[in-house]
């Protein structure tokens, strides 16, 4: 329960902090100074005007939308509260849309519910918009796609959450598992140290001494150097294990 409420949280950040598609690419339209004469902002870069609306559709939107209908595009702008607010050319007025102040574009939200008025306005725009705009394709395209690209996200965070899910698993085992072998060394070097005590104060250590210090004699060394080697291929192929 606590993982869906984490899911939907991160979710629901995303969609707060990131813009619809549809309005960023509308920005870089406008913002783009190459196509100043068929699209650009106002003078007070209050609203955008589309000064060219053959061209825009024919030329600007496909590269971006992938379709060439602007009445598609009109109707677009008016699910997210777009208005026009020119009688004599189409020019489009939001209050979190203006120049300079991109970072605004993530307070715009697609309207869930219009009022009645807003339906006629937006069917009379619609119209419009249609005799403006090249003969041809009448479809919904650019709202599909939108709703597409909602759906992919949401599809695209959910398995990028599950995909960290299975890396934090298989990150806790293998730190799990280095514990371990780090453990087993440090028990090794011990157990090894321990011995080495327990035959400097064995009493019945008969190697002679010299000035209060026992001689190593031959038959010690070796032993010793053997269960120095015993102990360097135990530690070595913990390490090699713990590096896997």
């Amino acid at each position: 329960m606590e993982g869906v409420c984490d899911q939907k949280g991160l979710l629901e950040y995303m969609r707060k902090s990131t813009p619809p598609p549809f309005l960023l690419k509308t920005y870089m339209l406008v913002e783009d100074p190459a196509t100043d004469d068929v699209i650009s902002w106002n003078t007070e870069g209050t609203a955008f005007v589309v000064w060219q609306p053959a061209e825009f559709a024919r030329d600007l939107l496909p590269t971006l939308f992938k379709h060439s209908n602007f009445s598609s595009f009109v109707r677009q702008l008016n699910t997210y509260g777009f208005r026009k607010v020119a009688t004599n050319r189409w020019e489009f007025c939001n209050d979190k849309f203006r120049k300079g102040e991109k970072d605004q574009l993530c307070d715009i939200r697609r309207r869930k519910a219009w009022a009645n008025n807003n339906k006629q306005q937006s069917a009379a725009l619609t119209q419009a918009a249609a005799a403006a705009s090249p003969a041809g394709q009448e479809s919904d395209e650019d709202q599909r796609s939108s709703s597409t690209s909602s759906s992919s996200e949401f599809t695209t965070l959910v398995d990028e959450n599950k995909r960290l899910k299975k890396e934090n698993g298989v990150l806790s085992s293998e730190l799990t598992s280095m514990k371990n072998k780090c453990k087993e060394l440090l028990d090794l070097v011990a157990k090894y140290a321990h011995s080495e005590k327990e035959e400097e104060d064995d009493g019945h250590d008969q190697r002679p001494k010299l000035f209060g210090v026992r001689l190593e004699v031959e038959g010690e060394m070796e032993k010793k150097r053997k269960r120095a080697q015993v102990l360097s291929e135990s530690a070595s192929i913990l390490l090699s294990q713990a590096c896997k």
